[in-house]
């Protein structure tokens, strides 16, 4: 069965305090966007050069692990270049209807942001190809003998595309996008800021080694950073003056089990898993899932990128196998 995690990198739909407070807590500008230095560098330069030429940006493709902001960057581009941005996702884009209704509804400029863009089924990525690139749409109308086809002219747009899954994209789409950008963890330094910048919005007192603690307990990833945050704040309200300190914060992380390497109960029952049965056998991905109850893309997307980071498990032709650096850890 499958363990509830704090440290779950996806959004909580059921949780409308914590997407509120999300939403707030995200940078509007370069400046205010933490990390990602070279990704930002980049960006910035095509920006401006976009801007001097009054033209829209060039495509644009960010990949990487879940809760490291790619959604996030998005809305920060959209602001830099003065435009407005509307928001998809892959799964919600079921035909290619869906897409010519968002398509046309896009002004000179605009950017559309789709998040999961590897989920977009063939025959929208069909249609998405000459909108990517020539800024036409083509539409079949009727049916049988009395079909035609049309070609719509498209205002001038940017297609910001997120995904957790490069491989999973086809290559002609991929090959249509200007830029490709990788996001990568953040340091412990980058998410203690983070934290701190988050405190401030939220009007919550905390002390620097408080944040440094958290930043070490965050997997690297300014969602979770957040996240505890969060659930910290609320435990110094309700145990103490809500004043964050360390020992407000050391107590409520042992509360959610969350080790000093930031693994939760459920990174340790996978990893205990695989020793006890498999100790230093290669096992494949579907068995993992049937060991933890947990979906095969959940342990691909959530919980191996943080592992594999931290050297607990390798990837070999075989299957996945847990280090030695791990067992330490766990004290087998």
């Amino acid at each position: 069965m499958a363990i509830e995690r704090i440290v779950n990198t996806s959004t909580q739909d059921d949780d409308a305090d914590e997407q509120i407070i999300e939403v707030t807590l995200r940078p509007q500008n370069f400046d205010e966007y933490i990390g990602q230095e070279r990704l930002k560098k980049n960006l910035k330069l095509a920006i401006e050069a976009a801007k001097k030429r009054g033209e829209p940006m060039d495509h644009v493709l960010l990949y990487g692990p879940p809760g490291l902001g790619k959604t996030t960057m998005a809305s920060v581009i959209a602001n830099e270049m003065g435009v407005g941005l509307r928001v998809t996702s892959g799964p919600a884009i079921e035909r290619a209807g869906d897409l010519a209704s968002i398509l046309t509804n896009l002004k000179d400029g605009d950017i559309l942001f789709i998040d999961e863009i590897h989920r977009l089924s063939r025959a929208v990525e069909e249609v998405l190809y000459s909108a990517m690139e020539d800024f036409k749409l083509d539409i079949v109308i009727g049916k049988g003998p009395a079909a035609r086809s049309i070609r719509l002219d498209l205002p001038r747009f940017t297609i910001i595309g997120a995904t957790t899954r490069t491989g999973s994209l086809a290559a002609p789409l991929r090959d249509r996008f200007g830029h490709l950008y990788r996001l990568e963890f953040y340091t412990p330094d980058e998410i203690s800021q983070i934290i701190l910048r988050a405190a401030r919005i939220l009007e919550s007192k905390i002390y620097p080694e408080s944040a440094n603690l958290l930043s070490t307990r965050a997997r690297l990833t300014p969602r979770i950073a957040n996240r505890l945050l969060k659930r910290v704040r609320d435990y110094a309200d309700v145990n103490g003056d809500g004043i964050i300190d360390t020992v407000m914060t050391t107590e409520a992380l042992q509360l959610m089990e969350i080790d000093e390497l930031g693994l939760d109960p459920a990174d340790r029952n996978m990893l205990l898993q695989i020793i006890d049965n498999y100790d230093d056998k290669a096992i494949g991905l579907t068995t993992i899932a049937a060991l933890t109850g947990d979906e095969a893309t959940t342990i691909e997307d959530y919980y191996e990128p943080y592992l594999l980071q931290i050297g607990f498990i390798e990837r070999t032709p075989r299957g996945r196998v847990v280090t030695l650096k791990a067992k330490k850890h766990l004290e087998r």
